[in-house]
């Protein structure tokens, strides 16, 4: 993969209209940001989670979670299907999905979609999916509700989308989603840390030392990437639940060129809009 390189001026970011996914609300919207945490002194900006998300804005957002939302996302996508992110453990998302005549993923249908990559990578054309995510799907939203274009992100895609992006131009923030203590707090996790470094490497600016931070351990971890995530506290959750092949999907690093955008509240590949 490419080096950091010198920042690329280019066109606005109002060519879409990214409206959070309906199933999520910013509880926190109106928390005073102090400007040290803003990191404005870069245009390839990185943080973590929601409050990440709301502190670092920027006209474009990436959201990292690579085991297994944004993964997933991409699979579908690939396929020709919307993905609408929602709240976990929702109820209201079972109204949703029959309002808006889609599929629930991880309903009491076996054969149903679910926030598997690989399950989602049999979706066809056309398909529509509900997808709740307790870190991928509130990112999302938030980004959205603050007037960014939206996109997702894993080690699968983190190329095409770094692409796009420099081919847009405009000011980055990468967000590495995390995943969650038992209590809720943000646990930082080293494959969505990855991920986004996986996508800061790649993109033409100037890095914020946060940025630079999680590019310089993606190029540190890049040889043995396998392993890592494999071992992770997130690969091993995974491998104790069965999902193996989902560790072995997310590992197939630049194997795709979807380029998950979220619009009107779905995601769709940017090809498509």
């Amino acid at each position: 993969m490419a080096g950091l390189r010198p920042v690329i001026r280019g066109r606005g970011y109002a060519r879409w209209s990214s409206t959070a996914a309906p199933g999520v609300v910013d509880d926190d919207a109106g928390m005073a940001i102090p400007a040290w945490a803003r990191q404005d002194g870069g245009s390839v900006r990185f943080e973590w989670g929601p409050a990440g998300v709301r502190a670092v804005a920027a006209p474009y957002v990436v959201v990292v979670d690579v085991l297994r939302f944004t993964t997933a996302v991409d699979a579908a996508v690939g396929r020709g299907a919307r993905v609408y992110p929602y709240r976990w453990n929702d109820i209201s998302a079972v109204e949703f999905a029959g309002r808006t005549g889609a599929a629930l993923a991880g309903s009491a249908d076996p054969a149903g979609p679910s926030l598997s990559p690989v399950r989602l990578s049999q979706t066809s054309a056309g398909d529509a999916i509900v997808l709740p995510s307790p870190n991928g799907s509130t990112c999302a939203a938030i980004a959205a509700s603050s007037g960014a274009t939206v996109l997702a992100a894993c080690l699968r895609n983190a190329e095409a989308v770094a692409n796009w992006l420099d081919e847009q131009g405009g000011a980055v923030t990468v967000i590495a989603c995390g995943e969650q203590w038992p209590d809720g707090s943000l646990r930082p996790c080293i494959e969505d840390h990855l991920g986004a470094g996986a996508v800061v490497s790649l993109l033409r600016g100037e890095p914020s030392p946060e940025a630079r931070g999680a590019a310089a351990a993606w190029f540190g971890l890049r040889p043995e990437i396998e392993a890592v995530i494999r071992h992770s506290a997130s690969g091993q959750e995974l491998h104790a639940r069965g999902c193996q092949a989902d560790v072995d999907y997310a590992l197939e690093v630049g194997e795709s060129a979807n380029v998950p955008i979220l619009v009107d509240g779905a995601f769709v590949d940017a090809a498509s809009v």
